[in-house]
């Protein structure tokens, strides 16, 4: 049943965000402030918003659940954002700030041409929907078990009122409650282990002395195996993770233009990676307070739950109303605060991309109708596969995002940097490595699914088509060089971006 308090607390952070999207919602009269906010946000403003967006209720319920499963080797992931960092202060911030773009993809037409543009932007999209859908189900979860609802029923009505608020806010409204949300955020992962500490007989020093005796805190085995989640496999995977995000994922490059200036997109960077590790390292060490929490008092109250379902019952069986709510509130900011953010930059990339870019815009207004309109759409497509992940047998939904966003991303890393760092490789040379390395996520797919045998793990998916697609295209361009200009579109060149402008390619 639920709890008065704890609604109370959830209706008092709806409202309040209604209300944000309500004051933002007027101010959307053109694509430029509805996808960029007219390019004017400070730093930390920026900053905070990309910490949430990267977060979301991913963070707060399945890092936990990782760790409470297995023990920190996902957490391995995270330290790949560090070097991404480096190369977008240095190379990826001001060479989009420079091209005065709009979308991430709008680079890769100039580089290559409309093809590689297409796939890139239409890769990006599938990556988000799988995205939505996921945070979505986190979303619910607590809320189900909060009120007793059926989850389906939790899933139809909150994905309907996330909908709204982030369909008409715009990217405005998106960085402002970002700002808000990450601070829920923060405080309820704090309070949950903090209480946890306080209930257990020896408070955190039997958290440490449980974590230590059964392996929670290992970061996975150190060999060179293939066929395993290893320390090196995650490892590499987080470095082509995050590399991707920041060189080519429309949520961050969008951020860097929304900045008001170079200097504030880097310092947003920073602020980002510096509160990051941080961040998730707390919610994995979350899950350690579970599990050792469970084995002293006994893990009878848990049994037959998933593991994503763990954190959600001890809030509501341990915690006192109102405070359990706020931290569920906090679950409600983290996922809002990814949902806006993808949800828009689906809406830009479509509009942009697609729309605009094959002559069909009609003109700024119609275009900005059009971006609310699909805006919609998306949020559909977000409640009905947030109802089909709910099927899918999973050790934790971590698990499967890594999965699925190893399978489905398509080389898009190796693409931006045969871009950003080459000249020889143009269209062609691209194109062929590229239908080589879509072959090997096919393969990589059909043994995630059983179908086939590979000695290498699923995790492996996305290093190795990146691998795969540049091994073959640099050396093809020996055979077909690049005969487009390439002024402008390389990092080597002072004026890199600029090129875009005077091309035509930026609109």
């Amino acid at each position: 049943m639920c709890r008065f308090g704890d609604l109370a607390a959830i209706v008092l952070y709806f409202a309040a965000m209604a209300a944000m999207g309500i004051y933002f919602a007027r101010k959307n009269k053109s694509t430029e402030e509805y996808f960029l906010g007219n390019r004017s946000f400070p730093g930390w403003a920026v900053g905070l918003s990309m910490l949430g967006t990267s977060i979301s209720s991913v963070t707060f319920l399945a890092l936990p659940a990782a760790s409470f499963a297995l023990d920190f080797r996902q957490f391995v992931q995270s330290f790949g954002i560090v070097a991404a960092a480096v190369l977008a202060c240095c190379f990826f911030i001001p060479f989009f700030r420079r091209g005065k773009m709009t979308s991430a993809f709008e680079y890769l037409e100039a580089r290559y041409g409309a093809v590689v543009r297409c796939y890139a932007a239409g890769s990006f999209i599938i990556l988000q929907f799988v995205r939505l859908a996921t945070i979505l189900y986190l979303m619910a979860l607590p809320a189900a078990a909060m009120t007793g609802w059926n989850i389906f029923a939790i899933i139809l009505i909150t994905g309907i009122v996330v909908a709204l608020y982030t369909s008409f806010g715009g990217f405005e409204a998106v960085i402002w409650t970002d700002v808000v949300q990450t601070i829920l955020l923060l405080g309820g992962g704090i309070l949950c282990f903090v209480l946890i500490a306080c209930k257990l007989p020896g408070g955190f020093r039997q958290i440490f002395e449980i974590g230590l005796a059964d392996g929670k805190f290992s970061l996975g085995p150190m060999s060179l195996a293939l066929n395993d989640r290893t320390f090196l496999v995650v490892l590499l995977l987080g470095i082509v993770g995050f590399t991707t995000e920041y060189s080519g994922n429309q949520n961050v490059i969008q951020r860097y233009i929304a900045a008001k200036s170079t200097r504030e997109a880097r310092k947003a960077t920073l602020l980002c990676v510096g509160m990051s590790l941080p961040t998730w390292g707390s919610f994995f060490f979350l899950g350690a307070c579970l599990y050792a929490y469970y084995q002293v008092f006994g893990r009878e109250p848990i049994a037959g739950l998933e593991n994503d379902q763990v954190l959600p019952h001890f809030i509501f069986t341990h915690i006192p109303p109102f405070i359990a709510g706020s931290i569920i509130a906090a679950c409600f900011a983290a996922a809002m605060s990814s949902l806006s953010s993808s949800i828009n930059s689906i809406a830009t990339v479509a509009t942009v991309d697609f729309y605009r870019r094959f002559g069909r815009s009609g003109g700024d207004r119609r275009e900005l109708r059009f971006a609310k309109r699909l805006s919609m759409l998306v949020s559909a497509w977000m409640i009905g596969g947030a109802v089909l992940i709910h099927y899918i047998p999973k050790e934790s939904i971590n698990d499967l995002t890594i999965v699925l966003g190893s399978l489905l991303g398509g080389g898009l890393l190796s693409i931006y940097m045969l871009g950003f760092f080459t000249v020889r490789v143009g269209e062609k040379a691209l194109l062929a490595g590229l239908a080589v390395a879509l072959l090997v996520n096919f393969a990589m797919l059909l043994h995630e699914f059983g179908v086939i045998e590979l000695p290498v793990h699923s995790y492996w998916a996305t290093i190795l088509v990146n691998a795969v697609l540049a091994v073959v295209a640099w050396p093809l361009s020996l055979l077909w060089p690049n005969r487009k200009a390439t002024d402008g579109l390389t990092v080597w060149d002072r004026q890199a971006g600029g090129a875009l402008k005077r091309s035509g390619k930026v609109q």
